[in-house]
Order: structure tokens, then sequence, then C-alpha cells
């Protein structure tokens, strides 16, 4: 008994194409490595948690209300 649904296909597909790759792989490998540097190691090193940094605990909201009304004036 074959399975011939949409998503046991596409799961086919997707699984026989990764798996006779050769440089595709490497090329997948570069991809991933790079998106781990983007959003974890850039998020860590230049993009602090600005408000949690100045402002208590429980008091996000009011610390953001005074800034947005500070600037605005």
């Amino acid at each position: 008994m074959k399975k011939t649904g949409f998503w046991h296909r596409v799961w086919d597909l997707y699984y026989d194409g990764f798996r006779n790759m050769t440089i595709g792989k490497t090329l997948w490998a570069v991809i991933l490595i790079k998106l781990f540097i983007i959003f974890i190691v850039l998020k860590i090193f230049f993009f602090p948690n600005f408000i949690s940094h100045h402002s208590e605990k429980g008091e996000e909201a009011e610390f953001v209300s005074a800034e947005i009304t500070s600037r605005q004036e």
C-alpha cells in the first residue's frame, strides 16, 4: 500500500532532494551558520535589552510612556 497523500508527497520530494544533494548540503550549512550569527550573536552583542536595563521589574510600561511623552515635548 503506497501513501499518495499531499503531505506525504511533499515530504518525499524534500527528503529525496536533500538526500541526493552534494554541494547543496554545504550551502545549507553556510546558510544556517549565517542565520545563527545574525539572530543570536548579533542580538547578544549589539542589541541589548535597553528597557530592562533602565527600568525596574514590572515598570517597563511606565518607562516607555515617560520616554515617549518626554521626547514629544
